[in-house]
């Protein structure tokens, strides 16, 4: 019995997130990591109909427009990085566009300021689709054109910072 080919990413990739409205970021690709990160600018906590929701700012570099959304909480943990410094991250689950794939991840928000990359896609992302050339990059081009503004959020008057 074969098991299916996985896709091969290089170590950096554009992926897109576009139940988020971003349709092309610059995107880490780390076998290393357990989970994956955004970069936000903002985040801000609230309650929709008694459930937790987060809503965030993020700014892709090449799109130069602030993109606004909200989101549910699907966990809030300790995630620990590199530098062995442990931090409480809200988590968020969306679709992961990249080489021609679309599947549901989990992602937490965080603050990379500083960072060469905005997101990265951790290996429980990767899990069963994708495989790491650590030696390319950019294999799969830009993963679509930027897509405009999209909220997720059942009540148009979201809340405000």
């Amino acid at each position: 019995m074969s098991m299916p080919s996985k896709v091969v990413l290089g170590w950096r990739e554009w992926v897109a997130l576009p139940t988020l409205g971003v349709g092309a970021i610059r995107a880490k690709i780390d076998s290393g990591a357990r989970s994956s990160a955004l970069h936000v600018d903002d985040q801000w906590r609230f309650s929709e109909r008694g459930a937790p929701w987060v809503g965030f700012r993020l700014t892709p570099a090449h799109a130069g427009e602030a993109i606004e959304c909200t989101a549910p909480v699907v966990d809030e943990r300790t995630v620990v990085d590199s530098g062995g410094h442990g931090t409480l991250r809200v988590f968020i689950r969306t679709t992961l566009r990249v080489a021609g794939v679309e599947r549901e991840i989990d992602i937490n928000l965080t603050r990379r300021h500083g960072m060469a990359f905005p997101m990265l896609l951790g290996r429980t992302a990767m899990v069963k689709a994708f495989t790491v050339d650590p030696a390319r990059s950019f294999l799969h081009g830009r993963a679509g054109p930027p897509v405009r503004l999209h909220v997720v959020s059942p009540d148009p008057a979201r809340p405000h910072p």
